[in-house]
């Protein structure tokens, strides 16, 4: 069974230590940043199962990061925490993105239980949403029932593997996926396909969907990782 990835953001470094051993036991991989900005650089390099966020970090809140990461549409669910006990600043952070909210001190158990229910959740909702028979962004319009591709309301030719890479794209949207994954998702296990197949492929859907294909908008290149798809 695949470990869940959690990041951490925390500058204590006593409660970083103790969420890390705790998580850990409990089946989960877990990375730390210690301010705003590193949480940031870490969420643009990697896709992460679950973020824990504190709210007073150095550089950058937890109210901005949070604010930042929907911004650029990643959907990750996303625990604050914060030694404030004021009911307006959980609704800021609500209001920001966030999908729930603890108050320290808290019981590791009640965390643990919140973790596992948001996880919970955004499975569900990733079932929801790859059940749904079409999905919109910018100009485009995508039918997944009768595969058919539209740009400002006239129909976008795709060839079956564009189509498909598109797909699971949108299925997985605010993910970092590698080149490999990619290549098995989308074209199997063909010995023959290379992961310079995926570069080609990808280059392609650009010039059909992006509105400016040298700047992309949607599909964009998490350089030493591959690729993320944002809306």
């Amino acid at each position: 069974m695949t470990k869940r990835r959690v990041l951490l953001v925390e500058d204590e470094p006593g409660l970083v230590m103790t969420l890390t051993d705790r998580l850990s036991e409990e089946g989960y991989y877990v990375e730390s940043a210690t301010n705003g900005r590193a949480a940031l650089e870490r969420t643009a390099a990697d896709a992460f199962d679950l973020i824990v966020l504190d709210v007073m970090l150095p550089h950058s809140s937890g109210f901005d990061v949070c604010q930042d990461l929907r911004r650029r549409g990643i959907k990750t669910p996303v625990l604050m925490l914060t030694a404030r006990s004021q009911v307006v600043d959980k609704v800021v952070g609500l209001k920001l993105g966030a999908d729930d909210y603890m108050t320290k001190p808290f019981e590791m158990i009640e965390l643990l239980a919140r973790l596992e229910a948001l996880l919970r959740r955004a499975e569900t909702t990733s079932v929801r949403t790859c059940l749904e028979d079409a999905f919109r962004f910018g100009e485009i319009e995508v039918n997944f029932r009768s595969t058919e591709v539209l740009r400002c309301g006239q129909p976008l030719k795709l060839s079956f593997r564009e189509f498909k890479l598109l797909r699971h794209f949108i299925e997985n949207r605010g993910s970092t996926l590698s080149r490999d994954e990619l290549l098995n998702a989308v074209w199997g296990y063909d010995a023959s396909v290379f992961t310079r197949t995926v570069d080609v492929h990808v280059a392609w859907l650009r010039q059909k969907i992006e509105p400016d294909p040298r700047h992309p908008q949607y599909i964009h290149t998490i350089h030493g990782h591959g690729y993320r798809f944002l809306t």
